[in-house]
């Protein structure tokens, strides 16, 4: 390798880089502060139901009672029924034909179907944290790896540290993306819940399931926050604790380059 010594353009440029970490420590110090506003304005909700969104999903009547349904089994035999002019009337003529005692609903198709507004207002605010987290731990991490010297023996205790400050900030940057999994997930999980709604409408099960979907999104937004809250401090933590060490990991005072 080859030795440059500490020249002063080397040493303006050390300082430049101490100014600028200051500066990020700034803004991860503004990022906390700002999750800790976001948490207690719109992820304090008390009363989960108060998230649900309305579902414009027309409700089938209830089955008649078993007086109607022989009455109208007299019409049919009398000719009233002259037509089916209703799906429901043709399905359930076309299963008593068959010696099935059921009733068949064709409901009429819903029409747009939107999503939860305020569960949507808050992915609006949460996703650029996640996002914006995900590219300070790639910017931090190759930062760190262009700062690790070269192999050779002995005093290798700040490499050490670098190692375990990389692997920390891999593995926040490893949750971070699973975060962008969950909220990816919970369109697909609501749209196949409101799917099932709209489809099986005298299932009030599928209904309720949309509701609980929301509400669950609700409680994985706010756990979002605090996680995202805590590893911005602890990134902040491990960084400026550390960051003599990580920028000269062996005590040098000319730094080697290869």
């Amino acid at each position: 390798g080859v030795s440059l010594g500490l020249g002063s353009e080397v040493a303006h440029g050390w300082d430049v880089w101490r100014r600028v970490t200051q500066a990020e420590g700034k803004k991860l110090s503004s990022q906390l502060l700002t999750l800790c506003s976001v948490q207690e304005d719109t992820l304090n909700v008390a009363d989960l139901t108060s998230l649900r969104a309305p579902l414009d999903i027309p409700i089938p009547d209830p089955p008649p009672k078993d007086d109607e349904m022989e009455t109208d089994k007299q019409d049919k035999k009398e000719g009233k029924r002259e037509g089916v002019t209703r799906g429901r009337g043709m399905a359930q003529w076309l299963l008593e034909r068959q010696g099935l005692n059921l009733l068949f609903l064709i409901v009429p198709k819903c029409g747009f179907l939107p999503g939860n507004e305020k569960v949507l207002a808050l992915l609006s605010l949460v996703k650029p944290e996640v996002w914006t987290l995900k590219e300070k731990c790639i910017l931090v991490i190759t930062w760190i790896q262009h700062l690790i010297p070269k192999i050779e023996d002995g005093n290798d205790f700040g490499v050490a540290i670098q190692e375990k400050v990389l692997e920390r900030v891999n593995a926040v940057k490893t949750k971070v993306e699973a975060f962008q999994t969950t909220i990816s997930k919970y369109f697909s999980e609501r749209g196949d819940a409101v799917a099932k709604a709209s489809k099986e409408t005298h299932v009030m099960d599928y209904r309720a399931l949309v509701h609980e979907r929301d509400e669950a999104a609700y409680g994985e937004l706010r756990a979002m926050v605090l996680h995202l809250r805590s590893f911005y401090a602890e990134l902040y933590h491990i960084i400026s604790s550390n960051l003599e060490k990580i920028v000269n990991p062996k005590g040098e005072e000319k730094p080697s380059m290869y």
